[in-house]
């Protein structure tokens, strides 16, 4: 069902995607709100992954809309959907692991990312004061000079989303941000993640249930690539289906 375009700021409509005849998503919809964490739930093979895929470019729609800030973005490069505002965090970290938090996150700043901008590229202090703040909110303040492949699993995790911070995407979308991370990382990560969204929409892909209680303002579950139910996470753990398909294994 179609809904008005005010104050949304990711429309998918009808997302279908085949694989040598298997639909992999199959006639998926969600609107996601400014301001909104929205999470995805369901089985492994649901397709949770693949919409994310769909979303950020990498792979491309069978049929089906999606449209960031009522803007067609189904045929547009991965870089291009990138520059319009839209980030994305896969499952493994991907930092440098041999250089420094600070140097991390200032490859990741925008003018730095392009090969013009790599040549000419200064650090001013309009960027280092981009790092630091970005090193606070992402709780690694006391690491700027630190190696990455020296951190925990969940502070690389946690570089990761400030990598994509300090782009200032618009729409942040997270396939399983707290998998291997302690239970006290896991609360500072919701923690994050509550304080990102007063400033943009954020997508996340998660099997920790716990964890999407405290984040969640709206949850889909997937289901052999369909939507299976959706709405407040009591709305969707009271649901038969969902217990039946994914709560009760």
């Amino acid at each position: 069902m179609k809904r008005a375009v005010k104050d949304i700021i990711l429309a998918v409509e009808g997302l279908t995607v085949s694989f040598n005849g298997f639909k992999a998503v199959d006639d998926f919809s969600m609107y996601i709100d400014e301001g909104q964490i929205y999470v995805i739930i369901g089985p492994n093979g649901a397709g949770k992954t693949t919409v994310l895929d769909l979303i950020c470019g990498k792979t491309k729609l069978t049929s089906g809309s999606i449209k960031y800030r009522n803007k067609e973005i189904s045929r547009m490069k991965e870089n291009k959907i990138v520059q319009v505002g839209v980030g994305r965090k896969f499952q493994t970290p991907s930092v440098y692991e041999s250089l420094t938090v600070f140097e991390n996150l200032e490859l990741s700043y925008p003018t730095a990312r392009s090969a013009l901008g790599a040549i000419f590229f200064r650090r001013s202090d309009d960027i280092v004061q981009a790092v630091k703040s970005i090193a606070k909110e992402i709780f690694l303040e006391e690491f700027l000079q630190t190696e990455a492949g020296l951190l925990s699993h969940g502070q690389k995790q946690w570089l990761e989303i400030g990598m994509l911070l300090i782009q200032d995407p618009k729409l942040l979308m997270l396939d399983e941000p707290v998998a291997g991370m302690s239970v006290a990382e896991r609360e500072k990560t919701a923690q994050l993640l509550r304080k990102i969204a007063t400033g943009r929409s954020v997508l996340v892909i998660e099997h920790d249930m716990q964890f999407v209680e405290g984040i969640a303002d709206h949850v889909t579950v997937m289901h052999q690539g369909k939507v299976l139910s959706e709405g407040s996470i009591e709305r969707v753990k009271n649901d038969p289906r969902v217990i039946d398909v994914y709560l009760g294994h």
